[in-house]
């Protein structure tokens, strides 16, 4: 039985009905910082040469475990307004490693698998646990690796959290072949540690197709920005390929761009309700997978345009079906799912066969949770296959998956009588997000 499956025995309880459109919304929405800039952010502050400075971060439930854990091994984060006294900040001033330490790391993807080798560096033990889920999540690719690079871990066999890593005081480094098939996390942990391996690291994923590689290339631009030597595919390196020089990092004063994946249920609102949205701040130039909705929700029927304001997205009224590689950018799969299933013709959204690893497995929710609301949705071996249907109010059970949450907000904005079953959920990466979608639709 999946952990979809089996996520929900009990009867649903903490339901929030999701507001239903009355109309075409026209809003302007600020979303807060981005989840993976901020966490790659604080771990390459935390091994910098120098104190840093973090400007709008995200305060969220895993930006603030990453933090917490951060704290835990020594490293000193103030919170308070930026360097010129103005703004929200985080103050980072790196110390030594320690242990012996524990980190939670709840169930969020990034800590589980960015700080094993920073727990390597440490002096001392560092045991690693978190939420049931987190148990479930691959993490073999981390801790292979590292093994191969002479770390010792504890993880009785498993592949799996809870472990403990016996950090030595450093890394030797070296060539490391990983199989990140499953989480390009793997590699971004590797990359953002290696500058302090003794040799730097050069690793070489072995897998089939790598998922996410937006997120790779997020890691790759952060470490040349604070001073890094990295080699990468795209630049002349062999396929699959990646070498970090040894170096010491400098400290920034950065600024953190928005969550555009986390603007993905405000610009679907404008999609769904044929309104407009705009989102202020939207980079002309990013990493981040959330970029590739202009592309995709402009194919389902909407369009846009970047100005000096932000993105505004207008919708028609009118959503179309698609047929889409999503394999780059898996994240943004449940949301284009819950606009799919209100289209006017069939989609087919591919190369995501990674996300049964997510926070749940969110194909077979995306499955379950739209079809129980009157859809027809399928799972194929790589993602869904999705035919619109009316469909009817009902529970829309999250599986403690804020992603899940958020698709079944914008799936009530066309269906009366959805109710989401924990919203609360969606602090793990967008605080106070019912607060911000009633008042997007001026409720």
């Amino acid at each position: 039985m999946t952990a979809a499956a089996s996520a929900h025995i009990d009867p649903p309880t903490d339901l929030w009905p999701a507001p239903h459109a009355r109309g075409a919304v026209d809003a302007t929405v600020t979303v807060p910082g981005s989840k993976s800039v901020t966490n790659r952010a604080l771990v390459l502050a935390a091994l910098a040469g120098e104190p840093g400075w973090l400007r709008r971060p995200l305060h969220s439930r895993d930006t603030l475990l990453m933090a917490e854990a951060l704290r835990t091994l020594g490293t000193k984060i103030e919170e308070g307004v930026g360097p010129d006294g103005t703004g929200e900040a985080w103050r980072i001033i790196p110390a030594p490693l320690r242990g012996p330490a524990t980190v939670d790391v709840g169930n969020a993807g990034t800590v589980m698998r960015f700080l094993p080798p920073v727990a390597a560096l440490a002096d001392g033990p560092v045991r690693f646990d978190g939420d049931p889920r987190s148990h479930e999540r691959p993490l073999h690719g981390v801790i292979d690796a590292l093994r191969a690079l002479g770390t010792r871990i504890d993880d009785d066999g498993r592949g799996a959290l809870p472990m403990t890593v016996l950090g030595g005081g450093g890394v030797e480094g070296g060539t490391v072949e990983i199989d990140a098939s499953s989480s390009s996390q793997f590699v971004s942990a590797l990359l953002l540690s290696a500058p302090r391996f003794n040799q730097g690291v050069e690793v070489r994923h072995v897998g089939s197709r790598l998922p996410s590689l937006p997120h790779i290339r997020m890691t790759v631009d952060m470490l040349r920005a604070v001073g890094a030597q990295v080699d990468e595919p795209e630049h002349g390196g062999a396929p699959d390929v990646w070498r970090v020089a040894p170096s010491a990092l400098r400290g920034r004063d950065l600024v953190v761009e928005p969550d555009l994946s986390n603007a993905q249920p405000f610009l679907a609102a404008a999609l769904v309700t044929g309104g407009r949205v705009t989102i202020p701040d939207w980079p002309e130039r990013t990493t981040q997978p959330g970029d590739e909705l202009r592309r995709i929700f402009t194919g389902m029927g909407g369009s846009c345009e970047l100005t000096a304001e932000g993105l505004t997205f207008t919708g028609t009224g009118r959503i179309h079906g698609i047929d889409v590689d999503l394999g780059e950018v898996g994240e943004l799969t449940p949301g284009i799912a819950a606009v799919a299933a209100l289209a006017d013709s069939p989609s087919t959204l591919r190369g995501v066969a990674h996300l049964r690893l997510h926070e749940t497995d969110r194909l077979a929710a995306l499955t379950k949770e739209i079809n129980e609301l009157g859809g027809d949705v399928t799972e194929t071996e790589d993602g869904l296959h999705i035919r619109p249907r009316p469909l009817h109010g009902g529970v829309f059970h999250t599986y403690h998956d804020h992603r899940m949450a958020t698709a079944g907000a914008v799936i009530g904005l066309a269906v009366e009588g959805v109710e989401i079953e924990d919203v609360a959920t969606t602090a793990k990466t967008l605080p106070d997000f019912p607060t911000m979608w009633t008042e997007m639709l001026g409720a």
